[in-house]
C-alpha cells in the first residue's frame, strides 16, 4: 500500500532493478500469510482475553473472537504462532538478504517524516506512484515489524514464564508481560485498520499485492 506524497521524492535514494514486478511471487505470497496468521493471533488472543482480563470492563463478544472460549482460543492461537513465527522469520531473511527491507523502509528523515505528517492533516496525499513509500508509511511498516517481534517474545514468556522466569523479571513480571503482549496487539490491530481503510481509499494498492503491481524498468528506480 502506497500513499506516497507528490512531494519531497526528489532526494530518495535509488536501487538497482532486474525489471521485476514491484511486488515478487514470495512477497505477495509471504503477505497474505501474514494476514491471515495475525487474523488468527488476534481474533484467537481476544478469546484467551476474556478468560482473564487485563482492563476491567473491557470485554470481546463472541462475533469477534475465534474459539468459543479460552481452551480452543489457545489451540487457534498456538497453531497462528507457529504460522506467523515461521512466515515473518522467512519474510525478515527473504527482505535482508535481498535488500528489500533497506530499500523500501530506509532511510527515513525527520523533515519527510514531518512534511508527510502535515500533508495527511491536511488530506494532501497522492498515489500516482506505487513504488514510492513515503516516510510515514516507512516507519509504520518498521513499528509494525517490532511489534510482531516483540508479540512472539512476550507470547513466549506467556506461555512458558517459569522456563524464562529471568526473562520474565527483566520486563516486570508475569502481569507487566500480559500489559505489554496486549499492547503489542493493539499496535499490530491499529496498523492493520490503517491498513486495510487505505487499501480501500486507493484500491491500486490492494490489486497490487494480489497481481504484483507495476513491472519496474531496468536500471535505477527510486525506493
Amino acid at each position: 500500500m502506497n500513499t506516497g506524497t507528490a512531494e519531497g521524492t526528489s532526494d530518495l535514494s535509488t536501487v538497482k532493478t532486474a525489471g521485476g514486478r514491484l511486488h515478487p511471487l514470495g512477497v505477495r505470497i509471504m503477505h497474505w500469510i501474514n494476514a491471515a496468521a495475525m487474523i488468527i493471533m488476534i481474533t484467537s488472543g481476544w478469546g484467551i482475553y476474556n478468560d482473564y482480563v487485563i482492563i476491567n470492563g473491557l470485554h470481546f463478544p463472541q462475533f469477534m473472537r475465534l474459539g468459543s472460549w479460552a481452551v480452543p482460543s489457545l489451540m487457534w492461537h498456538f497453531a497462528g504462532m507457529w504460522l506467523l513465527a515461521l512466515n515473518g522469520l522467512a519474510y525478515l531473511s527473504y527482505g535482508i538478504l535481498t535488500g528489500r527491507l533497506r530499500q523500501r523502509f530506509l532511510p527515513i528523515r525527520f523533515h519527510e517524516l514531518m512534511h508527510t505528517i502535515m500533508d495527511s492533516l491536511h488530506f494532501k496525499l497522492a498515489h500516482e506512484d506505487l513504488t514510492v513509500y513515503n516516510a510515514v508509511q516507512k516507519l509504520l511498516y518498521i513499528v509494525v515489524i517490532l511489534a510482531g517481534i516483540s508479540q512472539v517474545v512476550t507470547g513466549v514468556l506467556i506461555w512458558k514464564p517459569v522456563q524464562f522466569s529471568s526473562a520474565v523479571a527483566l520486563l516486570g513480571g508475569f502481569q507487566a508481560v500480559r500489559v505489554e503482549h496486549f499492547a503489542g496487539m493493539s499496535v499490530i490491530v491499529g496498523f492493520v485498520l490503517v491498513h486495510v481503510a487505505l487499501s480501500l481509499l486507493v484500491p491500486r494498492t490492494l490489486w497490487a499485492m494480489i497481481s504484483g503491481g507495476p513491472r519496474l524498468p531496468r536500471g535505477r528506480v527510486r525506493t
